[in-house]
């Protein structure tokens, strides 16, 4: 008797739990500086968290992706709404207004709206099938887009939170290079938005009074420090400065396990959190921090061969979605400790300690075991082919 095939990706399981087994380090390691009875109190927390989050990520393996196709606008409206209640009712802490309290809980609509962005606009897409657009058949499906993709970037900009903003754009970027949209017209966004820099630039240095209006002054700060760290290494600069000093003093082999001076200093705040890279860096070295990349170059690729055998059109998108979103927030959390990129709140994926971020990339590998799991391999090509 034959059994039946359950297309699980095993390779991209391993590689999930080795990033499990890195956060469970770093997370023990950088968390070291905080005093608490239990040195143990946020590395079991993550455990926690990683075992709810294994749950979910079954829980919507399990689910059929293609009926989420017809509730992708109702759950958009739902998250739009909730974004909408923490504007006018969320709760305010840490300088950003992001969280909605449920008495014993607080949500992050943000996370939410991540998830189900990549839904919408896959949906929206997979509408137009294969079709290829000349530059003016484009113009309704990247209006289309844009108008999905700009109403939660504004409400969540203005909480204020740039970083998850930036992924709401990445992600639309993401779906559109893989669609059937013009090349001229991706060109023509990226050059508006180039250009959107340009101005910002320009009324930074001669008109002042107007650009204060649009950026505000703790987003300056960190653009501040981010340009020149060391002039502000007492201030706004201190974390990038603190981040280059832990992460080339851990040279090739690091420093060792819960022996970095940076780290167990104290002198890297939020260590076990947004800047557990520089964690990372400093006690496992060039080797460690390579090997943490090169695990998120195999995930990346596991998740763009699971697009590329999906039968559906739909699972295809949800896949270069859930690709986007994992690559953008890598490239912006490493690129911030190293000063490639401004600092931002943004956690490093499966790494991070919390529960709100990683609870959504839990659910964005879950949606691609889905395709996966559901994909039929014929000998000769795809069955949408």
């Amino acid at each position: 008797m034959k059994q039946k095939q359950t297309n699980i990706d095993i390779s991209l399981l391993l590689i999930l739990f080795s990033l499990f087994c890195i956060s469970l380090l770093a997370v023990y390691s950088g968390s070291g500086q905080y005093e608490t009875q239990d040195p143990f109190y946020f590395a079991k927390r993550q455990v926690i968290w990683y075992l709810v989050g294994f749950g979910i990520m079954a829980g919507t393996a399990y689910i059929d992706y293609e009926l989420l196709e017809r509730l992708a606008l109702r759950l958009f409206v739902g998250a739009v709404f909730l974004l909408i209640l923490v504007h006018f009712f969320g709760t305010y802490k840490n300088g950003s207004q992001r969280w909605i309290s449920l008495g014993v809980l607080e949500i992050q609509p943000t996370e939410f709206m991540k998830i189900i962005l990549i839904l919408l606009l896959a949906s929206v897409l997979n509408q137009y099938q294969h079709k290829r657009f000349s530059f003016t058949e484009s113009i309704i499906p990247t209006g289309k887009i844009m108008v999905y993709t700009l109403i939660p970037f504004f409400f969540i900009l203005i909480q204020p939170d740039l970083g998850s903003a930036l992924v709401i754009l990445s992600i639309a970027f993401t779906l559109m290079l893989v669609s059937g949209i013009s090349g001229r017209m991706i060109m023509s966004l990226s050059l508006g938005f180039i250009a959107l820099i340009a101005f910002l630039t320009f009324l930074h240095n001669y008109y002042f009074e107007i650009f204060s209006k649009i950026i505000k002054p703790h987003q300056l700060d960190r653009i501040y420090g981010w340009l020149s760290p060391h002039q502000h290494a007492s201030t706004y600069g201190y974390q990038l400065t603190q981040s280059l000093l832990a992460i080339g003093s851990g040279q090739l082999t690091g420093s060792g396990f819960t022996h970095g001076v940076q780290v167990q200093g104290g002198k890297i705040p939020e260590a076990h959190t947004d800047f557990i890279f520089a964690v990372i860096g400093e006690e496992f070295g060039f080797f460690g921090a390579v090997t943490l990349i090169c695990l998120y170059f195999l995930m990346i690729y596991r998740i763009i061969r699971i697009a590329m055998r999906s039968n559906s059109l739909f699972g295809v998108y949800i896949s270069a979605g859930v690709a986007g979103l994992i690559i953008f927030q890598v490239f912006q959390n490493i690129g911030m400790t190293i000063g490639l990129m401004p600092v931002t709140g943004l956690a490093l994926p499966f790494i991070s300690y919390g529960g709100s971020a990683l609870l959504t990339n839990m659910i964005a590998l879950g949606l691609v075991f889905s395709v996966n799991i559901r994909s039929k391999h014929y000998m000769f090509g795809r069955g949408w082919d």
